[in-house]
């Protein structure tokens, strides 16, 4: 399992690494380029998800991770 994903900016197009938390979703992240707050595309859990180069470990491990029930 990889526990380090670069997100990328949908806004600015910056990039950064940062380490996934193992049991929880990350729903919002702020651009350290330009300030803009993003959250998860529609049927993405976290932000990883969406934007990272790498889904967040419980996709990874093919659980549902924070969705709610039904999805």
């Amino acid at each position: 399992m990889k526990l380090e994903s670069t997100l990328t900016c949908p806004n600015c197009g910056h990039q950064v690494t940062e380490a996934m938390p193992i049991d929880a979703c990350q729903f919002f992240y702020d651009c350290k380029g330009c300030g803009e707050r993003f959250k998860p595309l529609t049927g993405d859990c976290c932000v990883f998800c969406s934007y990272g180069s790498v889904p967040c470990p419980p996709t990874q491990n093919n659980l549902r991770c924070c969705l709610p029930k039904g999805h």
